[in-house]
């Protein structure tokens, strides 16, 4: 198998969550090819799954497609060497105003490998409660309208092949969700 080595690294441009990088890569047949990414934080996603078995979704509003979207509590990695587990309960209850007493690894997975390296780890949450008020997240921004409805899991996963659910994180946990759950 050939050995596809980093000859050069540049980073073009530096942004908050990710930079822009461009590599040379030693090619098979002994050619070269430069390619450029996102050298991204990463992220995590929770999926919160109340006593009932319905998973809680949020909507929000993604400025890139310019749409509210239904998701699950996410974020990235941008506080240095925070575990992604503690990532994920932070934007649990940041975003969703839930704390879990139990947090169950479903995966971590490359978003869009061909153009990013950022890696998404999946947790599903039970065991939820409120957090308490005097720890309420003040949110901002896009997150100041966020809503937080309960969606029974078969309905979720209809919404995704119907068009309503278009974030593929979303998807792919909704998936990995039901897969677990079928299997415990």
């Amino acid at each position: 198998m050939h050995e596809y080595r980093v000859l050069d690294s540049e980073t073009i441009h530096r942004g908050w969550a990710y930079d822009l990088t461009a590599e040379t890569i030693a090619m098979p047949g002994g050619g070269t090819a430069r390619r450029e990414f996102l050298k991204h934080v990463g992220a995590v996603v929770t999926v919160p799954v109340d006593e009932q078995g319905r998973v809680g979704l949020i909507r929000q509003f993604r400025v890139p497609p310019k749409e509210l979207m239904w998701e699950f509590p996410a974020g990235l990695r941008d506080i240095e060497n925070e575990d992604p587990a503690a990532a994920a309960r932070r934007e649990l209850a940041e975003e969703a105003d839930l704390v879990a007493a139990e947090l169950v690894k479903l995966g971590e997975y490359f978003t869009t490998p061909g153009i990013s390296d950022e890696l998404i780890h999946y947790y599903l949450a039970t065991g939820l409660t409120p957090v308490p008020e005097a720890d309420l997240h003040e949110r901002t921004d896009e997150e100041t309208h966020i809503e937080l409805v309960w969606w029974d899991l078969d309905k979720a996963l209809a919404a995704v092949v119907d068009g309503e659910i278009r974030n593929g994180v979303c998807a792919l946990a909704l998936t990995l969700t039901k897969l677990h759950l079928d299997r415990n």
